[in-house]
């Protein structure tokens, strides 16, 4: 998105009327910090008086900003909050509304998963599509760097599909590379021993589900989670299946995993090739099978970019970074 200084014809004051004053403050934010963040974002000037809103600056600006504005009042209207995230998501996705031709950011059901504890909306454009390869392929790569959503969309939709009845259950696994999968070796019973390769995968089960929901889920089998040695020789039908870090899974354990598809299921795999932990000379699974897949009916790869991050701002920054020292070290080694 073009930050301040676009220099495109500047345009007349917009002027936006909101009917509830008491959402309006809470989407100016705290000393208006949500509005400072838009105007310097944008390079846009804001100004209030009452429940009217004023937009000053250039044309293509103000169209975001009024976009975006309205998203996140709609949001407020819908009981749910506006925090910094959300404005620079709302920036974004205002962004992709006013450059696509193909309405690609109708960002109402289509594109909201809804679980016990929240609505969750896209909030980037590669978030957009990968909504809707969930809620239409079978199996679903999601791949890119860490921050873009990936496992998290993926463990909302698979709670939301399991509250609509459309599975019976959800099993979310991910390979426990750091142990080398020898978890005999570890100290504890079984349990002691996995649960911090997949705290990831139980945290965002709470942010979707009440803990006592998540918990008598766990015990009745609705919900498994569990490394992915423990996949072997199991036919997973009516079940969404999620195997996440799929980047440290060989070639050998990814084919043993897709092939546990049983009938009625759906199966999402994500990862980040560029956070590969398995020994030197190893092939990762992941890259291997988005390749030999992909022109299989029913298979759909999602690739998400440093522009998709939903995380601090750094982040972006950090990957970015690290991105650019790695095509140096290519480079160097050509």
């Amino acid at each position: 998105m073009s930050p301040r200084g676009n220099h495109s014809l500047i345009a007349p004051p917009l002027t936006l009327q909101f009917e509830d004053n008491k959402l309006l403050q809470v989407l100016f934010g705290e000393h208006d910090r949500n509005l400072v963040r838009i105007e310097e974002t944008l390079g846009v000037r804001i100004s209030s008086r009452g429940n009217r809103v004023s937009l000053s600056g250039d044309e293509r600006s103000i169209d975001i900003a009024r976009s975006a504005l309205d998203s996140l009042y709609a949001r407020l209207k819908e009981g749910m909050s506006v925090d910094a995230s959300e404005v620079d998501a709302a920036l974004r996705l205002a962004n992709l509304e006013l450059e696509s031709t193909s309405g690609m950011t109708e960002t109402g059901r289509e594109v909201t998963l809804i679980t016990s504890k929240r609505h969750i909306k896209a909030r980037s454009p590669g978030q957009v599509t990968y909504i809707r390869a969930l809620q239409k392929s079978e199996m679903v790569f999601g791949i890119g760097p860490a921050g873009t959503g990936k496992t998290y969309l993926a463990v909302a939709n698979a709670v939301a599909q399991l509250l609509k009845g459309k599975v019976d259950r959800i099993v979310l696994s991910r390979p426990a590379v750091e142990a080398g999968e020898r978890l005999g070796f570890l100290p504890g019973d079984m349990r002691d021993k996995i649960d911090p390769y997949l705290a990831p995968l139980y945290d965002s089960l709470h942010d979707m589900m009440p803990a006592e929901q998540v918990v008598k889920r766990i015990a009745s089998g609705e919900i498994e989670v569990a490394p992915l040695a423990f996949m072997r020789g199991r036919t997973l039908a009516h079940a969404f299946i999620i195997l996440d870090e799929a980047q440290n899974a060989t070639r050998t354990q990814m084919k043993m995993f897709l092939t546990r598809l049983g009938e009625g299921s759906r199966m999402v795999i994500t990862g980040d090739p560029s956070q590969v932990d398995l020994p030197r000379g190893a092939i990762s699974g992941l890259q291997n099978a988005v390749e030999t897949l992909r022109n299989i009916a029913g298979v759909q790869a999602v690739k998400f970019s440093e522009h998709d991050i939903v995380r601090h701002s750094l982040v972006t920054k950090v990957v970015r970074a690290y991105d650019a020292d790695d095509r140096r070290r290519v480079e160097s080694e050509t």
